[in-house]
């Protein structure tokens, strides 16, 4: 499968006195249509930094500072604002982390997605209306005529995201950015969000891009999986193959975290990585991870672990297996 979108070496940094300080580092990503890629890792990693980036949002004073982007081998960083308009939901849809942040409060559903179908076809009001609300239907909103006519805190939290999709889908982008799509959903309105995203994947061929701290949505949804950790990728590759035989300590440490039925917790307990990540100004000297890592050599503090490719589209940074240990 050819990739649509390739990401290679990105950079994203932001002013300091001491001068720029990156926080996403030499990050490298395959999109391709048609398939579901998830971007993974706590909170700080960059995830949602990745995904601005490549439609050139990212927030001033930081700026993309090294790195490819390219949407079918046309590259996008650089590219002035009219340039990158029509990418914008045209090409590559982004929905936004918080639904009731990313909705205009004061006007409808329905005049939100008809400006952004409006922004990318020349059509008229009416029949941008009629496409929304086939597009409303397509994704299971029930009586979607009316809720063209509601306000966002009309709707529940599931609706407004369903909302959010809309407007993300609404000039029929090939690919589609999803930041913390579930966050905040119960897992009743959580499984039918990731049933729509399969959905979609299925109906239209959509790629989809999955950002997510939550490994359990990733199990259920993705082809592949790339870890983040203090702006780099530290493993990636076939989700089976990443949770069955995770290659890094920070992946192993996030399944461990997961609650399972079957194994009880040691003192009642779910096992966790102990400290958080590192802010990026103060960003330990070697590999980021290892003041927290269980598993960490004399090594690990010197230098930053070469990217080792252990097989087809799987792949780690870790002296475990730089250094010929292998995963444990």
């Amino acid at each position: 499968m050819a990739a649509r979108l390739e990401i290679r070496d990105l950079t994203v940094s932001f002013p300091d006195d001491s001068g720029e300080v990156p926080v996403v580092r030499g990050l490298s990503l395959d999109l391709a249509q048609g398939e579901i890629v998830g971007l993974v890792g706590e909170s700080g990693s960059g995830k949602s930094l990745t995904a601005l980036a490549v439609l050139g949002l990212v927030p001033p004073p930081g700026r993309i500072a090294g790195g490819s982007i390219r949407l079918d081998g046309r590259e996008l960083r650089g590219c002035a604002e009219r340039e990158l308009r029509p990418v914008r939901g045209g090409r590559i849809g982004l929905i936004f982390q918080e639904p009731s942040a990313a909705l205009n409060p004061v006007l409808t559903i329905g005049v939100q997605i008809v400006e952004a179908i409006r922004a990318h076809r020349a059509i008229g009001r009416r029949e941008a209306r009629r496409q929304a609300a086939e597009l409303l239907a397509r994704l299971a909103l029930p009586d979607p005529e009316r809720r063209l006519e509601e306000y966002p805190h009309q709707l529940s939290g599931g609706q407004r995201q369903r909302a959010l999709v809309a407007i993300a889908l609404a000039a029929g982008p090939d690919l589609l950015l999803a930041d913390e799509p579930t966050t905040a959903l119960d897992v009743t309105v959580q499984a039918q969000v990731l049933e729509m995203f399969r959905a979609l994947r299925r109906d239209l061929g959509l790629g989809i891009l999955l950002i997510t701290h939550d490994l359990a949505v990733l199990a259920e949804t993705c082809d592949r999986v790339a870890v983040v950790y203090a702006g780099r990728v530290v493993e990636e590759g076939p989700v089976r193959d990443l949770f069955e035989r995770p290659l890094h300590p920070y992946t192993r440490g996030l399944l461990a975290s997961l609650p399972r039925l079957g194994r009880p917790a040691a003192r009642g307990e779910l096992p966790s990585i102990p400290g958080q990540v590192p802010s990026p100004l103060r960003r330990p000297p070697g590999c980021a991870f290892h003041p927290r890592c269980g598993e960490r050599r004399p090594e690990c503090s010197e230098h930053e672990p070469e990217r080792v490719e252990v097989g087809p589209g799987r792949a780690a940074r870790c002296v475990l297996l730089s250094g010929g240990g292998g995963p444990r």
